[in-house]
């Protein structure tokens, strides 16, 4: 318990200087973007001293670092400011929408992971057969899948010619729990496939390397059975690499939320962060690219303690 509060201290203490790095990255990258937030926000046929006079009430004509210090100070009060006219709260839209981008990436990791083990074991305990051969080519064939293309292919299959799921919206689980599920099958399948077929080739690898170390033939040929061997010993060691590819995978699944979210039309991160960049509303884009890249630390931190729970070897390093 000792170690898993000093780790996580390490990491909660690099959480500040990591979010820093990524605001300047993204607040920099925003400011050199095209186009003019002033006549966004009054149109083309605001005068130029209505411009202007909206330029000094936001601060825009203020040097670079101090937008930038004034734009942390008010992050760490989770306040990032007003949309583009008509405005609205971005903190409130942010927090109406990440709930759904958050249950679309994590239906997707479950998806991901479930299927990748699964699969992944069993070519591992039967290398080199037929059944080995087939779950490699269908993996292959998957991580060669880009998420959008088969997200489309999927509307086409299974929502237009099938008519099996909605080809898009979404239906809250407190109005219509079977309507939800069929609304976030797709999408979530989708997410998943590339990340699941990716995770099945790193199973099957790291369970075939164990597998083959001496320790698992000396405790077989003491009589220890198979099965056993593999439960308790195989398994946990051959998790460890797999587990820290499925943490950082975790990334990719929310920004690919964030372009499944448009495809499908549901009302999550991704249609908050494409008005933003289509209505060039820098503030918008910072506060959800913030808040995804907060969340995708905080993941990493708890792959990392999850490390410990699955090899008690690390917790003396």
């Amino acid at each position: 318990m000792e170690i898993v509060l000093r780790l996580l201290l390490r990491r909660l203490m690099a959480l500040p200087i990591m979010m820093l790095g990524v605001s300047a990255l993204v607040f920099i990258i925003l400011q050199f973007t095209p186009g003019d937030p002033a006549t966004v926000a009054l149109g083309e046929s605001a005068s130029e001293a209505a411009k202007q006079l909206y330029r000094e009430q936001h601060g825009l004509n203020d040097p670079i670092i101090v937008q930038y210090i004034r734009f942390i100070g008010n992050a760490i009060q989770f306040d990032f400011g007003m949309t583009t006219p008509p405005e609205q709260p971005i903190t409130s839209l942010i927090a109406k929408s990440f709930p759904l981008t958050l249950q679309l990436t994590f239906i997707g990791v479950f998806l991901a992971a479930v299927v990748s083990f699964t699969l992944g074991v069993i070519a591992a305990l039967y290398r080199d057969s037929w059944v080995d051969q087939i779950i490699r080519l269908l993996s292959v064939a998957a991580v060669a899948t880009p998420s959008f293309w088969l997200g489309i292919l999927l509307i086409q299959w299974f929502a237009l010619e099938l008519d099996w799921f909605p080809s898009g919206g979404f239906i809250p689980f407190s109005e219509d729990p079977s309507g939800y599920i069929r609304s976030m099958t797709l999408p979530s399948l989708a997410l998943a496939v590339p990340v699941c077929a990716s995770l099945i080739r790193v199973v099957r690898t790291t369970m075939v390397e164990e597998m083959d170390k001496d320790y698992v033939r000396t405790a077989i040929g003491n009589g220890v059975p198979y099965a056993t061997v593999i439960r308790h010993n195989v398994l946990r060691n051959a998790l460890i690499t797999p587990v820290t590819v499925l943490g950082l995978r975790v990334g990719y699944l929310l920004g690919g939320a964030v372009v499944i979210e448009q495809i499908f039309d549901l009302p999550g991160m991704g249609k908050l962060i494409f008005n933003g960049i289509v209505n060039h509303d820098l503030h918008l884009v910072q506060g959800v690219v913030l808040t995804i890249a907060f969340t995708f630390v905080l993941v990493n931190i708890i792959v990392d303690i999850l490390y410990l729970i699955i090899n008690p070897k690390i917790r003396s390093l």
